[in-house]
């Protein structure tokens, strides 16, 4: 309920009063015409910033590495562009704030040092499911996993006379 309020409720109202106030300074024309602008800046930044982004995930997997670094530069890029759209100067602010390629950096390598520290996923279709590191009884973490011995034959090689004799 917090995020919900916020979102759609603090932030429009803060918006609103930032509109209204910086209206009353320099006017109402010259207003929306800086909402306007600060759109139209914004998109062309994504567009920039996206293509930069979208290269170094394609150098990044052709040299057989994950780009994780750039998807999750490429959600806070999908976020600040959504964020510019929105009319409003705070939102304009947080918006650009994702799209600078030092703040994004800095905003992408904090997102992504949270979520390996806890060691916490996020699912969800229609609600969500959080699952940190499974613990025994001790408290020992517990990984899960498959394993093959290395010079033992394997059970399910077709290549194997074997397979049918064992249980």
């Amino acid at each position: 309920m917090p995020v919900f309020l916020i979102a759609f409720i603090i932030i429009p109202i803060l918006e609103m009063v930032v509109l209204i106030e910086v209206g009353g300074i320099i006017g109402s024309l010259p207003t929306v015409g800086l909402v306007l602008l600060t759109a139209v800046i914004g998109a062309a930044m994504l567009r920039q910033q996206g293509a930069a982004t979208l290269l170094r995930a394609n150098q990044r997997m052709a040299s057989g590495e994950l780009p994780a670094q750039e998807m999750a530069e490429g959600i806070l890029l999908a976020v600040g562009g959504a964020l510019l759209l929105t009319p409003g100067f705070i939102t304009d602010a947080v918006g650009f704030a994702c799209l600078i390629p030092f703040t994004r950096k800095w905003l992408t390598h904090y997102v992504v040092n949270r979520m390996v520290v806890t060691g916490q996923m996020s699912m969800g279709g229609g609600g969500s499911y959080t699952q940190g590191p499974r613990r025994d009884r001790y408290g020992n973490i517990i990984i899960e996993g498959e394993y093959e011995r290395a010079g033992e034959p394997r059970h399910d090689d077709p290549q194997d006379p074997d397979r049918l004799n064992r249980p």
